[in-house]
């Protein structure tokens, strides 16, 4: 056992995990819009801090993302109320955690949107397997388009207690997919004693340089809502180069948007579930706000 110690009280300096996102994870008849997501993704801890920051973290990011109009059963283009749309991308971010509670996370996303994402054959075999009906429509999708995005999070802690804590968070983004900014409300709940911002796997902190610490655990409700302006969003509007794409609406600028979930931790293990909610994004009279559901496991190593 004397031998085994410092195994199991090293630093967990890496994470590794899985994103699934649906909205059949929050109703067998929703099925639209934002519908299908898949995210792989790998973090580390690095070994600079300063007098301000507890931790800075690296995190890479592989990700498909399927967006539908109204019904997937959709041959006629006039049952499109947002078009057709896959989106495959490489992110990579830089986060900084400060002994204030605040966050900093900077962040560049590399990829492409259109037939090249591979999101067709995605969705048509999952339907296949899982028995939906037939997909008609992927012809009116949006056309090949390049992406190259620049995004920005801030998170600014402003009341906490061992229980409950409270943050103003602004997210803005820009390039050739989407331009958006958001600001709202993020606050963490629990029956356990909240550990602090710069320790959580609310926001990607659970990686640790240090290994004489005791494993610690979370388990907690939260809840973020927030408004959002979309400038641009490729995936409604198609390339901003060209309109090559057969089928395109404007977007609704201004939008409520909102997330409720539970995150969970022990030991290596990291558990999410969360309820996401996004309103109306495209300006025409069916469109309208949908939801979806979010599921992540990650391990510490």
């Amino acid at each position: 056992m004397t031998l085994l110690l410092p195994l199991l009280i090293q630093a967990q300096k890496n994470e590794g995990g899985i994103v699934l996102e649906n909205d059949l994870f929050t109703s067998t008849v929703n099925d639209k819009y934002y519908t299908n997501g898949i995210e792989f993704y790998y973090r580390y801890v690095s070994d600079q801090t300063s007098e301000k920051t507890v931790k800075s973290t690296n995190e890479f990011r592989i990700g498909q993302y399927i967006y539908n109009p109204q019904t997937v059963d959709a041959a006629d283009p006039n049952y499109h109320d947002r078009p057709f749309a896959g989106l495959l991308s490489a992110q990579y971010t830089r986060g900084w955690f400060y002994k204030s509670g605040s966050v900093l996370k900077l962040g560049t996303t590399l990829g492409i949107i259109g037939p090249e994402s591979g999101a067709e054959k995605v969705q048509e075999n999952i339907h296949k397997v899982f028995n939906y009906k037939p997909v008609y429509g992927w012809k009116y999708q949006i056309k090949s388009t390049p992406v190259i995005e620049a995004r920005f999070q801030y998170i600014q802690q402003v009341a906490s207690s061992n229980h409950i804590d409270l943050g103003i968070q602004a997210d803005a983004m820009g390039g050739t997919a989407f331009s958006s900014i958001s600001a709202g409300l993020v606050s963490r709940m629990s029956l356990w004693k909240l550990v602090p911002r710069y320790e959580s796997v609310m926001n990607g902190a659970a990686v640790s340089n240090e290994s004489g610490n005791p494993i610690k655990k979370e388990l907690f409700f939260y809840i973020s809502p927030g408004v959002n302006y979309q400038f641009y969003d490729a995936t409604i509007q198609g390339s901003p180069f060209n309109d090559d794409s057969p089928l395109t609406w404007d977007v609704v600028p201004v939008r409520f948007i909102g997330e409720a979930g539970i995150k969970y931790r022990a030991k290596k293990i990291c558990l999410s579930y969360a309820f996401v909610y996004r309103g109306k994004e495209a300006d025409n009279w069916v469109n309208e706000g949908y939801f979806y559901g979010s599921i992540s496991a990650s391990y510490l190593f």
